[in-house]
């Protein structure tokens, strides 16, 4: 099957310049943990002590051992490595692959493995950064004009404003669940008929990077149709009224058909033709009023290759035990 689009090392990742320092006599005793502190208060004790874990301390022309005590009059280099929160609004040359664009709104089809939005862990390689690389304007809108966003393995349409005046525009209309969203899903087993899940939607009690149907949480609402039916799993038509974080993915898990692939709502099958890579959802349609024109607009974008080939091998196998 196709791989999803894998991160690269785009940026330049220019690193600050090196500090050389003399150990001063009132250092004489301390540790080097304790003097670096004292010399470098600008940096946290945390980022020191990884420079010198990763060698970016040298004292007296060698790589410097932790904890090492200080008789002063050593030389000291300090050689800083970036913040990898610096990179994180740095324009970077990543392929987009634009359905549309005018003066006010970019519209993208999104691979797999596309991180949107810079955090924790993915400074870089954005489609953030790849925004700020095709339209160095949007450094003027926040986010980069991003109002809206689909998980890292999520692939599928989103809108981007290019003004502040469509960015708010386009919040408005997001607030007012008039943007029109259609997935493409395929869930572990026989769903039986067209549905919908209304149940609000939270932080997991226990896991906090998870979401979880939670009484306290903000209102949710998906509607699924069945599309196709398989040996194993069901081919879903997917339409939000709202847009909660892993909606699709929660809501499906809570009436026991998870997306295939989900690493995180999911369940494990021993059929091969049930694994895949990544969760198995694609945001194949999207409509909305033109900010400037107030014309209303839709876009739709088609299955990629490696959920028809999925599709392909579901298929073979209902086939195959049909006979």
């Amino acid at each position: 099957m196709q791989k999803p689009h894998e991160k690269q090392n785009y940026s330049a990742r220019v690193e600050p310049d090196a500090v050389q320092l003399r150990v001063p006599a009132e250092c004489a005793g301390l540790r080097l943990d304790q003097a670096l502190a004292r010399l470098l208060p600008e940096h946290s004790r945390s980022r020191l002590a990884q420079w010198v874990r990763d060698e970016r301390v040298i004292l007296d022309g060698a790589a410097a051992i932790p904890r090492v005590k200080l008789r002063g009059g050593e030389s000291l280099e300090v050689r800083p490595a970036a913040d990898p929160a610096a990179l994180s609004h740095l324009p970077q040359d990543i392929p987009l692959s634009i359905i549309f664009e005018d003066e006010s709104l970019i519209v993208i089809d999104k691979p797999p493995g596309l991180v949107v939005h810079p955090g924790s862990g993915n400074w870089d390689g954005t489609l953030l950064n790849a925004l700020l690389q095709h339209e160095p304007r949007l450094a003027g809108v926040p986010r980069a004009g991003i109002v809206h966003r689909l998980d890292k393995d999520t692939s599928g349409l989103l809108v981007v404003a290019k003004t502040l005046t469509a960015q708010t525009e386009l919040v408005r209309q997001l607030q007012a669940r008039t943007v029109k969203r259609e997935y493409a899903a395929i869930a572990h087993g026989h769903v039986a008929r067209d549905g919908k899940v209304d149940a609000p939607i939270g932080r997991h009690p226990v896991s906090r990077t998870r979401m979880a149907v939670a009484a306290r949480g903000k209102p949710a609402v998906t509607h699924y149709h069945v599309v196709q039916r398989y040996a194993h799993a069901t081919l879903l038509q997917c339409n939000l009224e709202t847009g909660r974080t892993h909606q699709i993915r929660v809501h499906l898990a809570s009436i026991a058909h998870p997306l295939l692939g989900d690493p995180v709502y999911g369940k494990r099958s021993i059929r091969p033709e049930l694994a895949f890579h990544r969760q198995a959802l694609h945001a194949q349609k999207l409509g909305l009023v033109h900010p400037a024109s107030r014309e209303p607009m839709s876009w739709q974008a088609p299955i990629p290759e490696d959920l028809r080939e999925l599709m392909r091998a579901l298929a073979s196998v209902a086939i195959t035990e049909r006979h």
